[in-house]
């Protein structure tokens, strides 16, 4: 007698189509929005002419006053972003695990960086540019900034909320100091950093934006400035666009490497990625 195999129901919210639902609704309400013409096209442009745009800003040999820049300018941003999350992501891992394990460390620095923390992005740019003067050291110092205070708070709370039951099994088993940290304390703490480096990174490409109108002269926010000033609101719409492509691709990456690292207990991190 044969038997018939078990139909495989999908799980609930687990539809492939879902993400790209949103995305798709907001494309349509675009389309029509600017098909019947409730706003003029210099506040909203076609989507058809925005993708004309990027068709140029990609191209290699385009003509047009951003043809085929596209590629330098990602690299340049790109190479900001990463120099300033690992600024950020190296002060804020090692800040952040003396401060979880070490209490009297902690009541020392935590309140005065979370007093800092207080202060929004725009406020530090007077003064960073003071210090740096603009372009590329004062992007860089805004985009370290703004990252550190996710990757330290999360990297604090994951680092003391260790059981101290793992700690003292460990410690029976031989670990001691440096052994004790890489097999206990890092992998039952890195979910919860995990999460802050991802935090980090998204308000690296935030801050990224906010550097680059400051006077430099490659990088995807420095085009939407010039494109601004000019009333090209397509190539704004085109930046935004690429900004949030390759955002999404670095943490991908990040959330990757993350899994990589630490297999364990990294849905947790990932979330619905």
């Amino acid at each position: 007698m044969l038997k018939s195999k078990p139909i495989r129901q999908r799980e609930p919210g687990k539809n492939p189509g879902l993400p790209y639902l949103l995305p798709a609704l907001l494309l349509l309400a675009w389309f029509l929005t600017t098909h019947f013409q409730l706003l003029p096209p210099y506040l909203l442009p076609k989507p058809t002419d925005t993708l004309r745009a990027l068709v140029r800003f990609a191209a290699p040999g385009a003509t047009g006053p951003y043809g085929g820049t596209l590629w330098v300018h990602l690299w340049h941003s790109l190479g900001r972003v990463c120099r300033g999350f690992g600024l950020a992501a190296g002060a804020g891992l090692l800040l952040g695990y003396l401060c979880g394990r070490r209490q009297g460390l902690n009541r020392i620095i935590s309140p005065f960086v979370h007093l800092i923390r207080s202060v929004p992005g725009i406020g530090w740019l007077p003064l960073a540019i003071v210090w740096f003067g603009v372009g590329e050291k004062n992007t860089l110092f805004l985009i370290s900034l703004a990252s550190f205070f996710p990757i330290f708070t999360n990297t604090v709370h994951s680092a003391a909320s260790v059981s101290q039951q793992i700690i003292l099994a460990g410690q029976m088993l031989g670990a001691k100091k440096t052994a004790l940290f890489t097999s206990v304390i890092l992998p039952a703490s890195f979910a919860g950093v995990a999460v802050g480096l991802r935090l980090g990174l998204g308000i690296a490409w935030a801050y990224l934006v906010l550097g680059e109108m400051t006077g430099v002269n490659y990088g995807l926010g420095a085009v939407m400035t010039d494109a601004r000033m000019l009333g090209n609101t397509a190539m704004v719409i085109v930046c935004i666009v690429v900004i949030a492509i390759a955002a999404k691709i670095t943490d991908s990456l990040l959330l990757l490497g993350c899994r990589l690292a630490a297999p364990i207990e990294q849905e947790k991190a990932g979330g619905n990625s």
